[in-house]
């Protein structure tokens, strides 16, 4: 069976400088090892707002490193330097609107500036690509969701499709802990 590969990008200025300690390539690396029930192996790569070297490292980890999905967090805002959506819709073969539609939706339980998120979600070749906020919390609601008090899921996550997603585009079968975000799958007729 195909062990999941797994592409982690963190896209910031500061952070790849050394002014500051990254926190998007942790945060998502626990969430993940919470989540997913089997192992599964990890790029990572921690890169300036540079659009083209954001397409490269997207591109690397698709085609060189064969990833079967890649997390990007951070560069999604409407700021002159945040171009992580527009490199990742550059290298993209197909657009997946429903997963910047729910981030956003997610988002703006908390705040009213969510709607000026560009995240973006893309196919490319057989591997899905999914632009995530910047912050450790947005990170972890918008892969799991939203849950009350009880721990029920009141705004699905997006993660609960990838399982799907991926399955349909390589074939690449995972699941997740039910706990943390609950896969979906239609019902085989």
């Amino acid at each position: 069976m195909t062990q999941l590969k797994v592409g982690l990008v963190s896209i910031s200025d500061r952070a790849s400088q050394g002014i500051y300690q990254d926190k998007g390539l942790p945060s998502l690396q626990e969430w993940l090892e919470q989540a997913l029930i089997e192992p599964f192996l990890v790029e990572t790569r921690l890169i300036p707002d540079e659009q083209p070297l954001i397409e490269q490292t997207l591109k690397e980890l698709v085609d060189e490193c064969g990833c079967h999905l890649v997390l990007t967090t951070g560069g999604t805002g409407p700021a002159k330097r945040d171009v992580t959506p527009d490199a990742t819709l550059a290298v993209a073969d197909r657009e997946m609107p429903g997963f910047g539609e729910q981030m956003r939706q997610i988002s703006l339980q908390f705040v009213p500036t969510a709607i000026l998120s560009r995240q973006v979600g893309v196919i490319r070749k057989e591997s899905l690509i999914l632009n995530l906020p910047g912050q450790p919390k947005a990170i972890k609601e918008t892969l799991e969701g939203l849950k009350d008090e009880n721990g029920k899921v009141i705004v699905k996550g997006i993660f609960a499709a990838v399982p799907y997603c991926l399955e349909l585009l390589s074939g690449i079968y995972i699941d997740t802990h039910k706990s943390v975000v609950d896969s979906f799958r239609p019902k085989k007729k």
